[in-house]
């Protein structure tokens, strides 16, 4: 906590964008300081994540990285993970993004598609509202992270690209 309050604004900023890709909410966060404990801090990263407008959040999901699958996960649950993607994004017009904290390997790709499905019949401003909350807590998560000095990246939704091979990191990552 300490040398997060003393790190400069750009550094602090910096660091924060990589718990989640949006510029308003690191400035946010960064301006808040000092944090005197790690609940005031989450209790502002939450502030500052329910603040934002869509197009902060449409921002931030055009930065999701695409998270590994288990190495042993078969050429057809690619296939259905691909496809289950591409109807989300022509229903919403956005990636689909989950937290999946706290589940094993062996749970990702099921969770995963069970929640797109489930999804797929949100109205789309049931879906925003649903998806603003997976971000924050995908950036809750990462912050946790990076304050244990883990790589900060909690591990996210699956985001299609074309016939990407999901364990490949995302273009320009």
């Amino acid at each position: 906590m300490e040398h997060l309050n003393a790190a400069s604004a750009e550094e602090l900023e910096q660091a924060l964008l990589t718990c989640l890709r949006s510029p308003r909410w690191s400035r946010r966060v960064a301006e808040h300081r000092p944090y005197p404990d790690l609940a005031s801090l989450l209790a502002a990263a939450d502030e500052a994540a329910y603040d934002l407008t869509w197009a902060d959040l449409t921002e931030a999901l055009a930065e999701e990285p695409l998270p590994a699958l288990p190495p042993d996960t078969y050429a057809a649950a690619h296939t259905a993970l691909n496809a289950a993607h591409a109807a989300y994004e022509a229903r919403f017009g956005h990636v689909f993004v989950i937290c999946l904290d706290g589940l094993s390997p062996s749970e990702v790709l099921d969770h995963t598609l069970e929640a797109i499905r489930s999804r797929l019949t949100n109205d789309p401003e049931e879906e925003r509202a649903v998806t603003a909350d997976e971000l924050r807590r995908l950036a809750r998560g990462r912050l946790l992270a990076a304050l244990r000095g883990a790589v900060p990246q909690s591990r996210c939704g699956y985001r299609r690209v074309g016939a990407i091979d999901h364990n490949e990191p995302a273009p320009g990552r």
